[in-house]
């Protein structure tokens, strides 16, 4: 079992992934709905789910709802009420790392948590 990682709190990880979005441009698999409510999911814009209701939309492997230019500035258009998946992304865990790596982003530093 791997150790629960957290971004080293001398980072700014809101910036840091504001200025990255690499996680949402990855794999179309990656956003997949799993703990969500029905309320919740109704919550998301149609516009940004998949036509088989279990996942984000996306146009290619890119996320729809993930606005700007990966690794300089980025957004997400459903920020409130993106799904669990994105909710429980940690900046400088292993998937992170393996995103930036594919967009040729340099990894977010991260220490083991409690």
């Amino acid at each position: 079992m791997r150790p629960h990682m957290r971004p080293d709190p001398e980072i700014d990880t809101s910036a840091l992934c504001q200025s990255c979005g690499a996680c949402c441009a990855y794999s179309r698999e990656w956003p997949r709905f799993s703990t969500e409510t029905d309320t919740e999911l109704d919550r998301i814009p149609p516009e940004f789910v998949d036509p088989s209701g279990a996942r984000m939309r996306c146009h290619g492997e890119r996320c729809a709802a993930l606005v700007g230019d990966i690794g300089i500035a980025t957004a997400c258009a459903i920020y409130p009420v993106r799904p669990e998946v994105c909710r429980t992304c940690v900046p400088g865990d292993s998937a992170c790392t393996m995103a930036r790596a594919r967009f040729g982003l340099p990894s977010i530093a991260a220490r083991p948590g409690p």
